[in-house]
């Protein structure tokens, strides 16, 4: 098991609040059609801070973040909890946000009002949660525009107030800035930690060093449908335990076998 460290998950001091956590994969694997894509994962996932999942181009990151949501099923092993498996409850409490929105051919505004109906929110409820929401993403005064025919950091906002809207628990994130300018890579970021002070905790997929360096409070390390190590971010930074990560961490190609 490639467990969080003892000083980031298990303080002493730390009381658990988050219903959903700790989040466990055991021997997670994915092989369509027999191609190893996933080989005998194994983690936990703790409360609070920022979960970053790093690994180049091909390694795994979003196909088991999808297995981790319920997006897609896992060849072999097992996902749990807080010890429990996977029902409608625990689905209803988490969300997640892809790098590319998917947006609804509707206004900014129906975009949410049809995410919390679709939870079953009330609609009094709703019209509050997508006024709350749109303003603390700074596009109340898009709420009224098609959603597709916004700007990338725009939608991104909005998908991301979407999930928010819906106050989960734990919020999946792939690559949620890729691509976009720095003042749209702050405002995300803004409403991600803002969400994790209120509870919520953050798994995310990035390729931005600076960023993880920025938000992490560990790093989950993939290479080659494993996980390399998992470890707390300033330990991954300045003291990798894998070739692999270090090769990573200096910009240097890391090639599949047989490549």
């Amino acid at each position: 098991m490639n467990n969080i460290p003892q000083n980031v998950s298990q303080n002493a001091s730390f009381v658990a609040t988050n219903p959903l956590l700790p989040l466990r994969a055991d021997d997670i694997s994915f092989a369509p059609d027999g191609l190893a894509l996933l080989d005998k994962v194994s983690l936990q996932i703790a409360e609070g801070g920022v979960s970053m999942i790093l690994g180049p181009n091909g390694a795994g990151k979003s196909i088991l973040m999808r297995i981790l949501h319920g997006l897609i099923p896992a060849s072999a092993g097992t996902v749990t909890w807080r010890g429990q498996t996977a029902n409608r409850e625990t689905r209803r409490r988490q969300a997640m946000v892809f790098q590319k929105p998917v947006l609804l051919r509707r206004s900014v505004a129906a975009n949410l009002d049809h995410a919390l109906n679709a939870a079953g929110v009330p609609r009094a409820e709703r019209n509050q949660r997508t006024t709350d929401a749109l303003q603390e993403a700074d596009i109340a005064h898009l709420a009224a525009r098609p959603a597709r025919v916004l700007s990338g950091g725009e939608q991104q906002r909005l998908a991301l107030a979407r999930a928010l809207s819906l106050r989960p628990d734990v919020l999946f994130l792939d690559e949620p800035t890729a691509s976009l300018d720095p003042a749209s890579t702050a405002a995300i970021e803004a409403l991600m930690l803002a969400a994790e002070r209120r509870g919520c905790k953050i798994v995310m997929i990035s390729h931005d060093i600076h960023q993880a360096r920025r938000l992490a409070s560990d790093i989950i390390f993939m290479d080659r449908g494993r996980i390399a190590e998992h470890s707390a971010a300033t330990a991954f930074f300045d003291t990798p335990s894998s070739a692999a990560a270090r090769d990573y961490l200096a910009g240097r190609l890391h090639l599949p076998d047989g490549t």
